[in-house]
């Protein structure tokens, strides 16, 4: 992936993503490719602002390096899934205030959590978790980091069918984002996170396709027929399951195996 050129970057003064360029000029996440370890506690704590109606945060001060690989930008805001605020608060990278400007408790966080509203549940907040503590970029499934990542790759986005400028309906597309971040059936089975290896380059304007997909388990195992229907979905991008019992997170992948034919 290739840097902006110099005009560009003039062209995004009076861009609505502007914050996206600021995180990803200022700040480098520093991934290796084959890193392991775990993410450390931090000594600098970024400020979020709870939304009850779109069951997001907004990052309100922005502090450190992790901001490049989390949250989407809508409209020059950077906006939090509850797993990602989750995660942040955790290590204590991330104070989570609530619509009063009251401190949040990670006691009440995890409470929100177990309702399920927020298009997120312990199963998949605990996948989240060990992914990104490996270092792994992860993002909601189908949910572009930025409008930028749309417009390069298209030009323009479908809004109610009708294709139409970006610029013009960013406000209508962010609602629409929202909508869809907070009403997952989760018990459905359906693709939850994009999953792309650890990338010191990684950049949300143009992040290029994941290293593959991942599909939550909860209950029975999916049918030949659904598996079928994921990989569709996914097209050349590798599909993988995620299973978690007892806090253990374990993943599966299924291969195409023919049995021959008996006389």
């Amino acid at each position: 992936m290739s840097k902006m050129d110099s005009e560009d970057w003039d062209r995004l003064s009076s861009d609505p993503d502007l914050l996206e360029q600021d995180l990803q000029d200022e700040e480098e996440y520093n991934y290796t490719s084959n890193s392991s370890s775990k993410l450390q506690f931090r000594k600098v704590t970024s400020v979020a602002r709870w939304s009850s109606s779109v069951g997001m945060s907004e990052v309100v001060e922005r502090k450190g390096q992790l901001w490049t690989t989390t949250g989407i930008v809508r409209s020059g805001k950077l906006y939090c899934s509850i797993e990602e605020t989750l995660f942040f608060m955790e290590i204590g990278a991330l104070l989570l205030l609530s619509e009063n400007d009251q401190s949040v408790s990670l006691e009440t966080m995890y409470q929100q959590l177990t309702e399920e509203k927020d298009g997120c549940c312990w199963e998949l907040y605990e996948v989240y978790r060990h992914l990104k503590s490996l270092g792994y970029i992860v993002g909601r499934h189908d949910i572009p980091w930025s409008l930028k990542s749309v417009k390069r790759n298209t030009g323009t986005v479908s809004s109610e069918g009708t294709s139409e400028s970006l610029e013009v309906h960013s406000a209508r597309d962010c609602n629409s984002i929202t909508e869809r971040f907070v009403k997952m059936d989760l018990n459905e089975l359906k693709l939850v996170f994009d999953v792309y290896f650890p990338n010191g380059k990684f950049r949300k304007s143009s992040p290029g396709e994941p290293s593959y997909v991942l599909c939550l388990i909860r209950g029975q195992p999916p049918s030949k027929i659904e598996i079928e229907i994921l990989e569709r979905q996914c097209g050349d991008i590798p599909l993988k399951f995620c299973l978690v019992e007892h806090g253990r997170v374990s993943f599966y992948s299924f291969s195409k195996v023919e049995l021959p034919v008996l006389p």
